[in-house]
């Protein structure tokens, strides 16, 4: 074959391949590498702020908790501020009259504590000899405390492992205790400067924002102090009555450490909601079954009957403006919030579980109830049921054979 021929059989194909090359569809879009960029740093700063947010996870908690008790502080600093006080030390006297509170509730349980294991040392011999006594006569069995203590001895190298490894422990549980004491710390500083320094706080806010999200971010600025300072005070009120009334039963039933039992139950009480009191009643149950079954079962009984006092009498009526939730709906919150965030969440999911109900209030339509018998209860005189409506009969419709019938 030629070499013109050979020539004259590329040139078809050439043209081909300039064809395909300028033909559009074939060609890249001009925003794709534009778009694959913005992916590429999308996930790229994605990724480097939850990197952020895992690493500042406790400084982000700290914060939290700050800002919570900051929100439950301001009614009382604004209550002083309006009668003179400067917002710095209306603050630290606040900080200061709540953490005298903190530390006389710790000391009257610690001073319990260490009553009760002192006691219980000194009844232990009596205790012990009771028990051989019961369990020999139970089993006929021949059991001394000499004996006892013979059996006894040959668990003592466990005793002494177990004490070693406790002193080995006691480096790790003082560190322990620096992380706490440098979080408390670090809790209070931001407290007392988002509580000293709230107005510029919220002005530094909102000058960054339009004038209508200004106004949405003050209203719920503001539900949120009116919400969480409601449950802070409303709470230590109940608290106060629920200490004072254990504290009248656990002396008439001449149970020790009848003060520090009540200041337990009130506290504890009032910040579990619904199961609260149960929970914080089972120590003074405890305590009086050492005086004997009697004490112990009037106790139970007291706790019971004030717990549904406390439920259907004093909570609604002093909770009703503060922090109006279903009990079922509080014990979820806390629960949800202890699953968040464990024992900060659940002091924080009460207030902020108000505090959203009534900002979304503000912005949920309602309409009228139409009547039916599911939405009534039934007659409280007569225990009856009212009376079912009978369904109105189908319109025919126009047109249709039955209008000839």
């Amino acid at each position: 074959m030629s070499t013109s021929d050979s020539r004259r059989q590329q040139r078809p194909v050439r043209k081909d391949a300039a064809r395909r090359h300028t033909d559009p569809r074939s060609q890249i879009p001009p925003w794709l590498p534009r778009a694959m960029v913005l992916a590429v740093w999308t996930v790229a700063a994605f990724g480097i702020a939850w990197w952020m947010f895992v690493q500042l996870q406790g400084l982000l908690l700290l914060l939290l908790i700050s800002l919570f008790l900051a929100l439950a502080l301001e009614p009382a600093v604004n209550w002083l501020n309006r009668r003179r006080w400067p917002r710095g030390p209306a603050t630290g006297a606040v900080m200061l009259a709540a953490f005298g509170v903190l530390v006389l509730f710790l000391t009257v349980l610690g001073s319990m504590l260490v009553g009760q294991v002192v006691s219980f040392v000194e009844e232990l011999p009596a205790m012990t000899r009771a028990a051989l006594r019961w369990v020999n006569g139970t089993f006929n069995t021949s059991f001394s405390p000499t004996t006892l203590l013979s059996e006894l001895s040959g668990v003592s190298g466990f005793v002494e492992q177990y004490a070693s490894s406790v002193a080995g422990n006691v480096v790790g549980a003082g560190s322990t205790v620096l992380a706490l004491l440098f979080n408390g710390l670090t809790v209070a500083l931001f407290t007392f400067y988002l509580c000293a320094d709230g107005p510029r706080f919220r002005r530094a806010i909102c000058s960054v924002l339009p004038p209508r999200t200004q106004r949405e971010v003050l209203r719920a600025w503001e539900i949120a102090i009116h919400k969480t300072g409601g449950y802070i005070y409303s709470r230590a009120l109940l608290a106060l009555i629920c200490a004072a009334a254990h504290y009248v039963a656990l002396t008439v039933l001449d149970v020790p450490f009848a003060f520090a039992l009540a200041l337990w139950v009130g506290v504890l009480s009032q910040f579990i909601p619904t199961v609260g009191t149960y929970i914080g009643g089972a120590l003074p149950v405890l305590v009086a079954l050492i005086e004997g079954p009697w004490p112990a079962l009037w106790i139970l009984v007291f706790i019971t009957v004030y717990q549904q006092f406390e439920n259907y009498v004093l909570q609604p009526r002093i909770t009703a403006k503060t922090l109006d939730m279903h009990p079922a709906v509080a014990f979820a919150s806390v629960l949800a919030g202890a699953a968040i965030l464990g024992a900060p969440g659940a002091l924080l999911a009460l207030p902020v579980g108000a505090s959203l109900q009534t900002f979304l209030s503000l912005y949920i339509r309602r309409y009228k109830v139409e009547e039916h018998p599911l939405l009534d209860d039934l007659d409280p005189e007569t225990d009856e049921e009212p009376d079912v409506p009978t369904a109105p009969a189908a319109v025919p419709e126009s047109g249709s054979d039955t209008d000839g019938k």
